[in-house]
């Protein structure tokens, strides 16, 4: 786990593939406890730790996670997200499929299944909209790298929109890519996050970077 950012109000951390954000029982590593751990003795906080996540990464997915350290921040942070104040961007390693065009917005209307996020009518009673857009940085042999920018932040929201036009994100079995990664990670990477500060509404940016994105391969 990596710290990239934290004062009295909030703390931005790196995410690494394979750990889950939160509590996920019978499993007791998650990054979630380990971040409460880093607050405890870093401020040398006798008592308990109030840590809660605004957003949640999937297991397989590797990148920043955005806590609010007191239940202000919380409230506050929660605001500037539905208003849209955020911004996040990542990358991913996509099958290049014919589908995929130099530079385009993809939207959909998405429900909440066993575990997987499905693509429905625009109509349907339980379907929310998900859209996101992404340009081609490079390609390499069958994949294509690919930089992304949320609009809305759905569940699974990446995984099935890039697997409907049937470039699924490398790794990614559970939405259709023909490619097995170790550890049952996926290639896909949440690099970029802007939000204004709680408190002193400055912006702040954060940056986690990878040096060589062919490590997510």
């Amino acid at each position: 786990m990596q710290i990239i950012f934290s004062d009295n109000h909030v703390l931005v951390v790196v995410k690494p593939a394979g750990l889950s954000t939160q509590p996920h029982y019978p499993i007791k590593d998650n990054l979630t406890d380990l971040a409460k751990a880093w607050i405890k003795k870093e401020y040398k906080k006798p008592g308990g730790v109030y840590l809660e996540c605004i957003h949640r990464l999937d297991k397989p997915v590797s990148g920043l996670v955005l806590f609010a350290r007191t239940s202000k921040a919380l409230t506050r942070l929660q605001q500037s997200m539905r208003e849209k104040q955020m911004n996040k961007t990542y990358f991913a390693w996509v099958e290049t499929g014919k589908k995929l065009k130099a530079l385009k917005e993809l939207e959909h209307t998405l429900t909440h299944v066993n575990h997987r996020a499905k693509i429905v009518k625009s109509n349907h009673i339980q379907g929310k909209l998900a859209q996101l857009e992404y340009s081609i940085i490079t390609e390499k042999g069958d994949f294509s790298l690919v930089k992304i920018k949320l609009h809305t932040g759905r569940y699974h929201q990446i995984r099935a929109q890039f697997s409907s036009i049937s470039s699924p994100i490398a790794g990614d079995v559970r939405y259709g890519s023909k490619k097995q990664l170790p550890k049952q990670k996926i290639a896909l990477h949440h690099a970029c996050m802007s939000f204004p500060h709680p408190i002193t509404q400055e912006v702040i940016i954060c940056e986690e970077m990878l040096s060589d994105w062919q490590e997510l391969l």
